[in-house]
């Protein structure tokens, strides 16, 4: 799941983008509103957090620019604007959570899990396919309720895959989920983690789109 993170506070921006990327996130910072919505629309994130008091441009001004251009994916507001009337503002102007600071990493991470869960239509924590679970609170994975020894690349390339099941993903999709901006990325980077999962888990779960990309199936 790859966050944009629009944040000034540079030191702030750090210590959230490290606690996001243990939770199993993939996260790429910004500090300016024009860079904010210049992202939105090349990387297209799959959530936003989105601070207001940006230096060039408000961001409730990002908020609905992003909107009109007709991005759909959730954004949450994280500000120091704690007062009602700028939490119904920012709701009413798209924003699909609010968050005050000063906050707990814990509340921020439960947020972003709900938001993750809307956008895959899900009520649970948990990711089930066949004998597969993937706990995105605990970050564990378990086949038949046996634990597996995964390394945070691989859990988050298989968290990929079981988040839209059925749905075919090319190299380049899967890329974008795994590595941030600016991170050094071999040629077969995918192929190697896909090779190194596909020994850990069922036969067959992991399928291969010859020519296209990888899928995982609703019933394998």
């Amino acid at each position: 799941m790859q966050v944009l993170l629009v944040e000034d506070n540079h030191l702030l921006a750090s210590g959230i983008s490290q606690a996001l990327r243990a939770a199993g996130f993939i996260v790429n910072h910004v500090s300016r509103g024009n860079d904010a919505l210049t992202a939105i629309k090349t990387s297209q994130p799959d959530i936003v957090i989105l601070d207001l008091g940006l230096p060039d441009m408000d961001g409730m001004a990002v908020l609905r620019s992003a909107r009109q251009d007709r991005f759909l994916n959730p954004v949450l507001i994280l500000t120091a604007r704690d007062t009602t009337f700028d939490k119904v503002s920012g709701l009413d102007s798209g924003a699909d959570d609010y968050l005050a600071k000063p906050f707990e990493i814990d509340e921020l991470l439960a947020r972003l899990r709900a938001l993750e869960r809307r956008l895959g239509g899900s009520k649970s924590n948990d990711l089930v396919i066949g004998p597969v679970c993937l706990d995105t609170k605990t970050l564990e994975v378990t086949v038949n309720n046996e634990p597996l020894g995964m390394s945070r690349r691989e859990y988050m390339l298989l968290k990929a895959l079981m988040e839209s099941p059925n749905k075919v993903q090319t190299r380049d999709m899967l890329d974008s989920k795994l590595y941030g901006w600016g991170e050094e990325v071999s040629s077969n980077a995918v192929e190697v983690h896909i090779h190194n999962l596909r020994k850990k888990l069922p036969d067959g779960f992991i399928r291969t789109v010859r020519g296209v990309g990888y899928v995982v199936k609703s019933t394998t």
